[in-house]
């Protein structure tokens, strides 16, 4: 008998008996839909999230000074600055700070957090324009008095968002004043996460004020730096390279370089951070908690495998006579089990193939509720549909070794 036709009498069993055949399968579906929607979900989180983070700047090098050890000599400079800028890979570098005080529109004040940077910084941190523009190189390098508001913060001072044009005075802690003059309006949300400012604590510093109004503003470093007593020097910097990958190096060369132009190489007063590692680590720990969840829904697959031998040899036995007839009329024992094995798998492909629609389905149907984009790696589907077709031949062994080993007397003697 060829494979053709016992696809043929497997499928006929099928039919024959197709409510057990579909509540047999069913745990073969289950299994296989959600072990395919949990994959291809959790693959498509974790692209969404990791992209997120990469397009809030996170491929860079965060390079600071251990301000409470080192001496104001030590800081970074503006020449220290252009020679980062001429090692290998380099692509941007920018200067960080911040300062906190008052914030003042023509009619409204409150708690405002100044960070400064330059227009390499922007690039960065993908800090894309929604109004005006970014400060220039040579804007941010002469210190002119121009700023960048983030959207809420202009609703917050002015009433409405774009503000480009408006003049905004910030007033520092200690009672210095500057009025700059606003050029673009940028989401900064990525900014303020990195300075690590939190509003709420800068308006417990304020509270004897009559509002509790906060916003923020980006400048040129080297106003902050002014205002902060650090006229051309400064305590961080963001570096990105080229390449990714060589980011480790650039910041191990940014801090070999500092020591050497400082020449406080006996001193560890430099430090640097790879943002990337944090993309790194967060992409391993969502493929980790995906692959636990998948594995734990696996788990249906073996108890439908369980429930797929419980049926098979339910059939042997009801199908005892048709085996010794079989068997009588010279059917070999390696074509009986070849049967009966072919009828475990099909079972398990058909069940594993209605999964994989409806798992496919599921996970298209969660992605358009979290708006994200999803895609069905071939990987994923072969791994569920196989291991299925695995399910079938490991449970339908004993099965069909059971029938293949009836001997035809005893089999037609059976009603």
């Amino acid at each position: 008998m060829d494979i053709f036709e016992n696809i043929r009498i497997a499928i006929f069993s099928i039919r024959t008996n197709l409510m057990r055949s579909i509540l047999t399968m069913l745990g073969i579906i289950i299994g296989v839909s959600s072990v395919i929607a949990i994959i291809t979900v959790g693959q498509g989180g974790r692209d969404y999230i990791v992209g997120m983070i990469k397009d809030m700047g996170a491929s860079c090098v965060q390079f600071s000074v251990d301000t409470s050890s080192a001496s104001k000599t030590e800081y970074v400079t503006d020449k220290d600055i252009e020679a980062i800028r001429g090692l290998d890979s380099v692509s941007y570098v920018s200067p960080f700070n911040m300062s906190v005080g008052t914030l003042q529109s023509r009619n409204q004040s409150g708690v405002g957090a100044v960070i400064g940077g330059t227009n390499e910084l922007a690039s960065m941190f993908n800090m894309t324009p929604t109004y005006g523009r970014i400060p220039t190189a040579e804007e941010c390098e002469n210190g002119k008095q121009v700023a960048v508001i983030d959207p809420m913060t202009a609703y917050t001072f002015f009433g409405y968002d774009n503000v480009v044009g408006e003049n905004i005075s910030f007033t520092v802690i200690g009672g210095q004043t500057l009025t700059f003059k606003i050029v673009g309006v940028v989401d900064m949300a990525v900014l303020m996460k990195n300075s690590g400012t939190d509003m709420t604590e800068m308006m417990e510093q304020f509270g004897n004020m009559t509002t509790v109004t906060g916003g923020m503003i980006f400048v040129p470093a080297t106003i902050i730096a002014d205002l902060n007593g650090n006229a051309g020097s400064y305590e961080a910097l963001y570096i990105s390279a080229s390449n990714e990958s060589e980011l480790e190096s650039v910041g191990e060369s940014t801090v070999k370089l500092m020591k050497v132009r400082h020449n406080n190489a006996d001193r560890d007063i430099y430090k640097y951070v790879n943002l990337a590692t944090y993309i790194d680590l967060l992409n391993t720990v969502i493929n980790v908690f995906t692959l636990f969840i998948a594995a734990v829904s696996a788990i249906s697959l073996i108890v439908g495998g369980i429930g797929v031998m419980n049926i098979m040899l339910v059939s042997v036995t009801e199908r005892t006579r048709e085996i010794g007839i079989r068997k009588a009329l010279g059917a070999k024992t390696r074509t009986i089990m070849f049967q009966f094995l072919t009828e475990s798998v099909i079972l398990c492909l058909i069940g594993g193939l209605v999964g994989m629609v409806l798992g496919i389905g599921g996970a298209m149907l969660v992605a358009k509720v979290m708006k994200i984009q999803i895609s069905v790696r071939f990987s994923t589907i072969a791994i569920a549909v196989g291991f299925s077709s695995a399910i079938g031949i490991f449970f339908g062994i004993n099965p069909a070794r059971r029938a293949a080993k009836m001997l035809p007397i005893e089999a037609l003697r059976r009603e």
